[in-house]
């Protein structure tokens, strides 16, 4: 997608000539000051009855009268806020999607100028996500859109800051369809192995330090909680580390952790056959660590960063781990599994244990880890967890600032008694009531050595129903995160 920036006043838009020339209206009037053709064009419109300045509201006028552009498509907001800006344009675009529109300009009519910057990267966002079509197994797909090029109209007084967000925008866009198109894909395609290459390839194109452990190395660092869940596979494990280095040595890095599940079938404590095809979003979180990943590398802020994605397969079999095994860590501790399906807290927690010999400034651990976290929070917000308020209030922040929102929940001490063992130091599960909260307990106790976060995304990584997919989330809240960290 070409995705670049055009001087153009709104008094004069007749002028632009384009495929299509898109609207997106805020408020619930008609500026006096915009173009007069356009003007008379929407206020027909709305007398007509055909178009409403209320959010979810759009029309596609064919070669509209008085203007170069063969089409004008309008889409209201309702609101002059930054969030409705994106949803209508992301309509207002995927109306263009199956025409014959080659470009689009697109206005945001009714902003204030502080807002450039933020509708500049919503709209790449926007863009990417309404012409994103998943291929890789489906022949009978639709053909690709013709839409390649798309400017953001604006005066000479926003381009720099439109700029500056179009770039950001177009970053995180592309870590978003990495991460969508990696989860996306099917258990027998999207294997360990298959994430691990994912990395050495962006490694190569990005000239990033990659080192992927086979199972042997794993096992010489003693990860047998890792080990435990992988055992019932026959795919191998793998653990993956990839180093973005763009400060000096001595800057402490960021450590993102991703729970790398390509297949969660819940092992011997055996999931329900409904919906277990979903299961192939388990590795949500190490998608979008992935996806993170990227963005970061093509943005190269002055920061460190460390991506560690923790990657196998939870099945059943006459080698898997069973209800009352009790596995060491590796940090020593013992953990009695009680239930094989809380697998993602077990190859995490030695993710955890490992990311300590960086000396991080902070460690954030992603992971599609609860069914208790969708009923919470549903798929609006993701769960977080933080071990400080600082990094909280950053995490919240930086989900704000990326349309991509996250909320803090409770780590309380008392939390702790639901994880109790007779038989080792934790078990792995507590009662069903607070089971976000003590799946993070658990984490916790492997990340007492630095600052640390843990995002449950398990209502946010993926959609069901008509609509199943990968969303790519929280690819902008990670990103806006890491950036934040180089200021």
């Amino acid at each position: 997608m070409d995705l670049r920036f055009q001087s153009a006043g709104f008094d004069a838009l007749n002028s632009v000539a384009t495929d299509a020339l898109v609207l997106v209206l805020a408020g619930g009037s008609v500026p006096a000051d915009l173009d007069p053709t356009v003007s008379a064009l929407i206020k027909d419109a709305i007398k007509l009855g055909d178009f409403e300045l209320k959010a979810g509201q759009s029309l596609v006028l064919t070669r509209p009268q008085g203007l170069k552009a063969h089409r004008l498509v309008l889409a209201g907001t309702g609101t002059d806020h930054v969030k409705g800006a994106r949803a209508a344009a992301q309509a207002a675009i995927a109306q263009l999607k199956s025409r014959g529109a080659a470009s689009a300009a697109v206005a945001f009519v009714g902003y204030a100028a502080e807002h450039a910057e933020a509708l500049a990267e919503q709209l790449a966002l926007a863009a990417a996500d309404a012409l994103y079509t998943y291929r890789h197994t489906k022949p009978s797909a639709a053909a690709p859109s013709k839409l390649a090029r798309i400017s953001l109209l604006g005066d000479k007084a926003a381009m720099k800051a439109a700029k500056v967000g179009l770039a950001r925008g177009q970053a995180i866009a592309a870590g978003v369809e990495l991460a969508r198109e990696c989860a996306n894909r099917p258990g027998n395609y999207a294997t360990p192995s298959f994430l691990a290459e994912q990395v050495r390839a962006l490694g190569r194109s990005h000239a990033l330090k990659v080192e992927v452990l086979d199972q042997k190395a794993i096992e010489k660092l003693g990860m047998g909680s890792f080990l435990a869940v992988a055992k019932g596979s026959d795919e191998p494990p793998r653990f993956i580390v990839a180093r973005y280095d763009g400060a000096a040595k001595s800057q402490a890095p960021v450590v993102l952790v991703g729970k790398g599940i390509t297949f969660d079938s819940g092992g011997i404590s055996l999931k329900p056959g409904a919906d277990m095809d979903e299961m192939k979003f388990d590795m949500g979180g190490a998608a979008s660590v992935l996806g993170t990943l990227r963005a970061v590398a093509e943005l190269k802020p002055k920061v460190n960063l460390v991506a560690i994605i923790a990657a196998c397969e939870n099945m059943p079999s006459g080698r898997a781990l069973k209800p009352g095994d009790v596995i060491t860590s590796m940090s020593g501790q013992t953990i009695e599994v009680l239930n094989t399906d809380a697998e993602g807290r077990l190859i995490l927690c030695d993710a955890l244990t490992y990311a300590e010999r960086f000396k991080p400034a902070a460690v954030v651990d992603v992971a599609t880890l609860t069914g208790a976290c969708v009923i919470a929070l549903g798929g609006v917000r993701s769960g977080m967890y933080a071990s400080c308020d600082q990094l909280a209030a950053e995490l919240e922040a930086a989900g704000d600032q990326a349309l991509d929102p996250c909320w803090r929940m409770p780590l309380d001490a008392e939390y702790d008694d639901g994880l109790k063992s007779n038989f080792a130091d934790l078990a792995n599960v507590g009662s069903r009531a607070g089971g976000s909260i003590t799946a993070a307990k658990f984490l916790q106790r492997f990340a007492s050595k630095y600052r640390w976060g843990h995002l449950d995304i398990a209502g946010t990584a993926w959609k069901s129903g008509a609509g199943k997919g990968a969303t790519g989330r929280p690819v902008g809240l990670l990103t806006h995160y890491v950036l934040s960290q180089a200021k």
